[in-house]
């Protein structure tokens, strides 16, 4: 009935103790925070909102607290960038299912040592940016798209 009842639960599943560095409770209810408010949702459907309102040579940054959410980011800007998976060295490569919509996407930049000797908590940030080319935003039945994959990956 209260969280601390759940907290308790979850850490003598998981073994917790005290001097560890990270409460096995904290990713029970970040998971439970997430699912509640459809937070993986909302952001494919932010990423394919910006993708639609972007003017050519615009650009979208994105900054990510946590793998799930830098995942999704990751795998939309490859993909609209036309940087498709290998696949099987025995199949013909995969064609893009459409002209790129994001220019290569570029390395994820994380905080350094001098930031987070200021600010601890940008230790999960991590930013990733792309540049939205010429050609047209793809249609939501195109490739990549909310719900699709990544959800079912994670079983939500």
């Amino acid at each position: 009935t209260r969280t601390g009842e759940l907290a308790a639960v979850v850490r003598r599943a998981l073994g917790y103790r005290p001097h560890d560095k990270k409460d096995p409770a904290t990713r029970t209810f970040q998971a439970i925070r997430i699912h509640v408010n459809r937070e993986l949702d909302e952001l494919a459907e932010g990423l394919a909102a910006a993708e639609r309102a972007l003017k050519p040579g615009g650009r979208l940054a994105i900054v990510t607290f946590h793998s799930l959410e830098d995942r999704m980011v990751k795998r939309f800007f490859r993909e609209r960038a036309g940087q498709l998976p290998g696949g099987s060295r025995h199949l013909p490569q995969q064609a893009a299912a459409q002209a790129p919509s994001f220019t290569a996407v570029g390395k994820a930049v994380r905080a350094g040592a001098a930031e987070l000797a200021r600010n601890p908590r940008a230790r999960s940030a991590t930013l990733r940016f792309a540049t939205r080319t010429e050609y047209p935003a793809w249609s939501a039945g195109q490739g990549w798209a909310p719900g699709g994959e990544l959800t079912q990956e994670l079983g939500v």
